[in-house]
């Protein structure tokens, strides 16, 4: 379990849906900012169709469409998309975000962060509106839980959005299995 608090406007709690639930209900002026579902891999299971094209790690020529893909990640998610500049420039000097591309182009990315006490977490997956629908995503996410088993990651986790069925679908799919529920709940500015 984590949870954190702070004297700031933007105080929140992290927990396990049970401990916020608890903690919540003594807490005047709370607000549910983000509910999500930790995923751990349970056995790696290839897309079955797989999808035309291949992986293939992003480069610095990727930079401005994976800046567009990082806001409209954002968008999705509805959060701000501020740091997407940053955020792709330190992805970039790395190597835990790649891309799938069909017909040479590419059509979809997922980003893995680095590896922590032998686990790892897919942070980013995202396909653009126009590809979605064709397997892209599930097969990006397998290559890079793929790619992390094969340097040494005993783990792979990620969240989901437990509201979305379509991600959630996904990820069971190649062999994701819900692990927690959590809430990230914050205080309104006038109750921090």
């Amino acid at each position: 379990m984590s949870w954190t608090f702070t004297d700031d406007p933007g105080v929140f709690l992290d927990a396990d849906r049970a401990t916020a639930l608890a903690v919540a209900a003594h807490w005047p002026g709370h607000r549910v900012d983000e509910e999500r579902r930790l995923y751990r891999l349970d056995g790696l299971v290839p897309p079955c169709p797989a999808p035309p094209g291949r992986a293939r790690s992003a480069r610095p020529g990727d930079r401005a469409l994976l800046v567009r893909w990082h806001r409209g990640f954002a968008a999705d998610l509805g959060r701000p998309d501020s740091e997407a500049e940053a955020a792709v420039d330190r992805r970039l000097s790395g190597d835990g975000l790649t891309l799938w591309e069909d017909g040479g182009a590419p059509v979809s990315m997922a980003v893995v962060s680095l590896r922590v006490a032998g686990a790892v977490r897919v942070v980013a997956v995202y396909t653009p509106p126009e590809h979605r629908g064709r397997g892209y995503a599930a097969a990006v996410s397998a290559q890079v839980a793929r790619t992390a088993l094969d340097g040494g990651a005993e783990h792979v986790l990620l969240f989901a959005d437990p509201a979305n069925p379509t991600s959630n679908g996904v990820y069971r799919r190649i062999g994701f299995r819900p692990v927690a529920d959590r809430l990230v709940i914050g205080a309104e500015p006038d109750h921090g």
